[in-house]
């Protein structure tokens, strides 16, 4: 209360801010950048990686080696439209529910007869 009218002094006679001080001091500014680095940074990426995953399952076709969520490689047997047959060893068949499949197989794939002759 008895600083009041110093308070008020020190205020008016501050020297004008400029654009640069006034953006620093507003809340908002970090906001918009958390929220911009949030969406480059994990946003962004994921929704990449979902589309690539959703075209590699539409992709699938008969014989191809895949690897499921669980860790089971197999040979795709019959292709439906929300569940897939591996077969798993001869003659032995699981069927998976097709966004269970996290990509292609590489374990399997047979050499070319170039590399077998060396």
């Amino acid at each position: 209360m008895w600083f009041e009218g110093t308070a008020w002094a020190a205020a008016s006679s501050a020297a004008p801010q400029g654009i640069f001080d006034t953006l620093l001091t507003n809340p908002i500014v970090p906001l918009v950048m958390v929220v911009g680095v949030f969406y480059f940074v994990i946003l962004r990426p994921q929704t990449q990686r979902a589309s690539e995953h959703q075209k590699m399952l539409k992709a699938l076709k008969r014989n191809d080696e895949v690897v499921t969520t669980g860790g089971l490689i197999g040979r795709i047997h019959e292709l439906g439209d929300n569940l897939i047959t591996l077969e798993i060893a001869p003659n032995v068949r699981v069927r998976v529910e097709r966004p269970q499949i996290t990509g292609l197989s590489a374990h399997g794939k047979s050499q070319s007869k170039k590399d077998k002759s060396e």
